[in-house]
């Protein structure tokens, strides 16, 4: 299964954005489900997820600044991201957290200066 995600865009440092996730709802219902980004040359990486009961983690160079959160109501999950850093700079996907899962389309970030 792969997931799109939808919201990226430019913004300037200490501004926001809100990363979107659409799913079925069977798969919103019973998989927990991850937000990782990829940052041109670097490796792609986790940051932040969601379980199906709501518990949440964050990497810890956005905690404090990153939200994750589910809908049950629109089966979406969001990626709501202030104070962005230029650091913040990559391409985010979402996927589910379950072993085998494809990686779909990302949405660029880009937080200038």
């Amino acid at each position: 299964v792969q997931l799109q995600a939808s919201g990226g865009g430019l913004v300037q440092a200490g501004g926001s954005l809100r990363l979107s996730c659409a799913a079925s709802e069977t798969i919103f219902r019973l998989y927990p489900m991850a937000w990782y980004r990829q940052a041109p040359g670097k490796q792609r990486e986790l940051v932040a997820h969601i379980t199906t009961s709501g518990s949440t983690f964050y990497v810890d160079s956005v905690k404090g600044r990153f939200t994750i959160s589910r809908d049950s109501g629109k089966n979406t999950v969001y990626l709501q991201m202030s104070s962005l850093k230029p650091e913040d700079t990559a391409v985010y996907y979402c996927r589910l957290m379950l072993a085998g899962s494809g990686w779909g389309q990302g949405t660029q970030v880009t937080v200038s200066s």
